[in-house]
């Protein structure tokens, strides 16, 4: 029986120094392992003990990395010593199939957010009209969405609500990730595309982990889910009957929601 572990990575499965959380007066530092560099500086790690469990995953389960990074931010990750043959990129917008991105996959994903949602002009220029010193960087990804890099100290009390509203009255949704605002098209899904590599692989199967709004579909379109005791879905208080909560918060829960992963995997 094929098993599909689609899993976020940035906050579930790696994590920045900002976002260790190893402040608790018993805690020690973990032997890190980095996975990713950014202009020659280390960006991202796992614990050792993480990076160990997530081979063993790869060996027994088709694991895909399943993120909102382009397939670029993507590419600089290496989070296994062989590179997983599918990886899910921009919240569903591109499929990569042994690191080459799907043309016929990402044709038929614009052609059906073309008829869903208004279009990302509209969304790009209603960020810049709203302007805001607290607003620090302006981006799109892949021509599917935008975001905001801001000064989280300095954002305005229902920004992000306001936004959200705006947005959702045009097709679209919004996600507070750390110092991004996410502005994506609502149909613009990490499931879908998971569904997609499911039918591909032919996963009887699918478990999920993720920590933010937009990994919702994805842990609810899952046999069984685990998602950290940090973030944007803990802050909001989300769960489902399906969906575990780790114990431990930061990094320690990357290498929580890994043996977990491995446990379901193997228990079948």
């Amino acid at each position: 029986m094929t098993v599909l572990v689609c899993s976020d990575l940035d906050r579930t499965l790696i994590y920045s120094a900002a976002a260790f959380a190893l402040d608790g007066p018993d805690e020690t530092m973990p032997r890190l392992l980095c996975v990713e560099f950014y202009q020659g500086a280390p960006l991202s790690y796992v614990t050792e003990t993480a990076a160990q469990t997530l081979e063993a995953l790869a060996r027994a389960a088709t694991f895909v990395p399943t993120t909102t990074r382009t397939p670029e931010q993507y590419r600089r990750v290496h989070l296994l010593e062989k590179p997983p043959a599918y990886a899910i990129c921009a919240n569903g917008g591109h499929l990569l199939v042994d690191g080459v991105d799907d043309p016929a996959w990402s044709a038929e994903v614009r052609s059906q957010l073309d008829s869903a949602c208004a279009p990302l002009t509209e969304v790009q220029n209603h960020l810049v009209n709203l302007g805001g010193e607290f607003v620090l960087k302006r981006r799109t990804a892949s021509d599917l969405f935008a975001y905001t890099v801001v000064d989280r100290t300095a954002l305005p009390a229902g920004w992000v609500e306001d936004l959200s509203g705006w947005c959702a009255e045009r097709g679209w949704r919004t996600s507070l990730q750390g110092r991004k605002v996410y502005c994506l098209p609502a149909s613009l899904t990490k499931s879908t595309a998971a569904a997609e590599v499911a039918r591909r692989t032919g996963a009887s199967r699918t478990l999920a982990a993720g920590d933010s709004l937009l990994d919702i579909d994805l842990l609810e379109s899952a046999d069984a889910a685990v998602r950290p005791a940090h973030g944007e879905l803990h802050g909001a208080g989300w769960t489902s009957p399906a969906t575990v909560v780790t114990a431990s918060c930061g990094i320690i829960a990357g290498e929580e929601i890994a043996g977990r992963l491995l446990d379901l995997v193997t228990s079948e």
